[in-house]
């Protein structure tokens, strides 16, 4: 159980630390791809700006006098294209070059592709009258680009991955050191609720032995004497059946089961069926049963019975009169599968979760019965997961429940 619990401390401290972390990895690689585009870019801009002042427009036509150099150019993987106001293009230097129409209103423009390009449009101005004689377009590779983000994802994801290695055995670490009193105290808690149970037997037994011995004997006790003792009776044999479900439920979270052998469930569960038919007649409630044969199993077969007596027991109070009680067996693969289906009260389904829990009861339908100690489907379930397996439930008010045993199959 605290295993359980370590494992998802630690997996819900990864999560959240796993979340913040991407989060950062992501706000830092949006801002370093905005800041490092924004440089592409102002540089491209810059370079279209000193490239326009180098163009001359005479008698209606521009003329270029460019003091790049095409080497230049070429080695940083950009190029330089002239246009006249028409968006004719006028001449070009370099080798990258943006196959894309030239779109005076939009000033950068991305050319995706095998060799994704970024262009820049810088509109030339004419110094004399303010007029728009053309524009220079400037475009660059972006190979660098997408090389330095693909160093960067490595770096974050390489971070991101280490972090999260030293976070998890720390948090091995921590989550240990946390749990290791909370357990000491869960044991020390089980210790006492076993030695408690166990030293009660005895007292409890002397009381019920000395309630019932002046029953025994009606003619020499009073009618209200009767019925005082016969009340201490019925307690003492309720709070004896209590402190045998806690001893229990003590032993059973403390060592796993011992008294393993090869068992046919099938036999278990006639035999049960037998035993309580006579149960189910007087409430005048139809017992059923749909067994598949020789359904073979490694468990204690003292324990079993009492996982399929207490659910049988359950069913059979809330059943009303008249309904109907069925236990059917299925196999699916490696597992069995066990339903004990009524026809009962049902549970609500705020109620559901909490069926298995210990000493829960809801309001009126859930109540303790005569001899009952509220313990019935907490030590199924236990029984259950003592096995290797689990107990699940469904059910609706006033349509019924059915209670479904999963088991390992031998």
């Amino acid at each position: 159980m605290f295993k359980k619990i370590r494992y998802r401390l630690l997996l819900s401290c990864l999560a959240v630390f796993v979340s913040l972390l991407g989060i950062f990895a992501i706000a830092v690689r949006i801002t370093f791809t905005r800041s490092l585009s924004k440089q592409i870019t102002d540089k491209l801009t810059a370079i279209g700006q000193g490239a326009a002042v180098n163009v001359e427009f005479e008698k209606g036509h521009l003329t270029v006098e460019s003091d790049f150099r095409p080497q230049d150019l070429v080695a940083h993987h950009q190029t330089l294209q002239w246009f006249d106001s028409q968006g004719n293009l006028i001449t070009q230097q370099g080798k990258t070059v943006l196959n894309l129409p030239l779109l005076p209103n939009q000033m950068v423009q991305i050319q995706t592709g095998k060799v994704p390009i970024q262009a820049v449009t810088v509109p030339i101005i004419a110094s004399d009258n303010g007029e728009l004689v053309g524009y220079v377009r400037v475009s660059q590779s972006l190979e660098e680009f997408d090389e330095t983000l693909e160093k960067l994802d490595w770096g974050l994801g390489g971070g991101i991955i280490i972090t999260l290695v030293l976070s998890g055995i720390s948090g091995i670490l921590l989550t240990r050191q946390v749990m290791k009193p909370i357990e000491e105290s869960f044991q020390r808690l089980k210790q006492f609720t076993a030695d408690a149970s166990h030293e009660l037997r005895s007292p409890l037994m002397a009381i019920k032995i000395n309630a019932e011995l002046p029953l025994q004997y009606p003619e020499e006790i009073g009618p209200k004497d009767a019925e005082k003792f016969q009340a201490i009776a019925s307690a003492t044999n309720q709070m004896t059946r209590l402190t045998e479900d806690l001893l229990f439920l003590a032993r059973t979270d403390q060592v796993p089961n011992g008294n393993l052998d090869i068992l046919n469930l099938t036999s278990i569960l006639e035999n049960l069926v037998l035993l309580y038919k006579p149960q189910a007649e007087v409430k005048q409630i139809n017992l059923i049963s749909q067994l598949i044969e020789n359904l073979y199993l490694i468990g204690d077969s003292v324990q079993l019975t009492r996982l399929f007596c207490n659910l049988i027991e359950n069913a059979l109070y809330y059943t009303p009169l008249g309904g109907i009680i069925e236990i059917k067996t299925t196999r699916v693969g490696s597992h069995i599968y066990v339903n004990v289906q009524d026809t009962g009260v049902g549970i609500a389904p705020d109620h559901i979760q909490k069926v298995f829990e210990r000493f829960w009861r809801a309001d009126q339908s859930r109540s303790y019965w005569s001899g009952g100690s509220g313990l019935g489907l907490a030590i199924a379930q236990a029984i259950a997961q003592n096995h290797g397996g689990l107990i699940s439930v469904t059910s609706q008010l006033g349509v019924g429940s059915c209670f479904t045993v999963r088991l390992p199959a031998s």
